[in-house]
């Protein structure tokens, strides 16, 4: 039995409490990585942006709906292994010593390690090892080339990049989407895969990359801190009278409704310690599994 006939028959064999088990493995999973991406108060929602981003762009270059799941969910998990890096060099604003720099190329390793003995591993080890290789053989960990990267990689590091460039952080605000794929088609071949890069540009082009851009969950855009930019995560079901917190400054704003639409503004006040404990957002983790479940089951 292959890898997908493998992995299909884990979620979707036997009656339904070994279908709800085998979902709650790919949530666990899910739940891990999101824990991870909390640490990091400038990239909140880039784990479901590169998710969206990567099944967009699989289900574009005609791929299988179970290689298009498979692939969407090790856009998830791509950055597991960023839960060993130091909290000083996550955040810095400056530019990264040489030192530094060691230390974040040795995510991708860390992330297979942490995920190896998981039943459903498999479903992502090309994105998690190898998102940062390019075709040139520059990347890392393994400098691999061409078409040794293997195709969930290839697809996972282009939207990986793009929300990087598009996404702001400590030390500058986020490009505008033009000048994003400008860079990307600027280095096809080199830094990006020169097919799926090319098709990747021509969704950005038609406007088909907008409902994700700087946004958390579907049809959730980040909101603005006043001193930080947009840092500011809504969940859904979220209602006027609940309270969010600026992960990077720790300031608070109140969800408002203003002509019909949810608002957050500063009430002046700090965060406490209790405001800020991470807490995985299960509803859009939940979507995100059931989709999954469905399209490896698909073929």
């Amino acid at each position: 039995m292959n890898l997908l006939k493998d992995i299909g028959h884990r979620l979707g064999g036997g009656d339904q409490s070994q279908r709800r088990f085998q979902e709650d493995l790919l949530t666990s999973l899910l739940v891990m990585a999101w824990m991870v991406e909390a640490r990091d108060p400038y990239t909140g929602g880039h784990l479901w942006r590169v998710s969206r981003f990567s099944r967009l762009l699989a289900t574009d270059a005609g791929l299988a709906e179970s290689d298009v799941g498979r692939i969407s969910v090790g856009g998830f998990l791509h950055d597991l292994g960023k839960i060993s890096v130091p909290d000083h060099i996550l955040g810095k604003k400056d530019r990264l010593t040489d030192d530094e720099y060691a230390v974040i190329k040795t995510h991708p390793e860390v992330g297979w390690r942490m995920l190896a003995g998981h039943p459903l591993a498999q479903l992502a080890e090309a994105a998690i090892r190898a998102h940062h290789e390019t075709p040139d053989g520059g990347g890392y960990p393994r400098g691999l080339r061409g078409l040794d990267v293997p195709l969930d990689a290839r697809i996972v590091g282009i939207c990986d990049a793009f929300d990087a460039m598009t996404s702001t952080r400590p030390y500058r605000r986020g490009m505008p989407v033009d000048k994003a794929l400008g860079i990307i088609e600027d280095n096809l071949g080199r830094q990006f895969d020169r097919e799926l890069g090319q098709r990747f540009v021509v969704l950005g082009r038609q406007g088909r990359l907008e409902h994700i851009v700087g946004h958390s969950d579907e049809g959730i855009p980040l909101r603005e801190c006043m001193m930080c930019g947009p840092t500011l995560v809504l969940r859904r079901g979220q209602q006027a009278g609940d309270h969010v917190y600026c992960p990077s400054c720790t300031g608070e704003y109140a969800v408002e409704q203003q002509a019909g639409q949810l608002v957050t503004v500063a009430t002046g006040r700090m965060a406490s310690a209790v405001d800020l404990e991470p807490e995985a957002d299960t509803v859009l983790i939940t979507n995100v599994v059931r989709e999954a479940a469905r399209s490896l089951l698909a073929s």
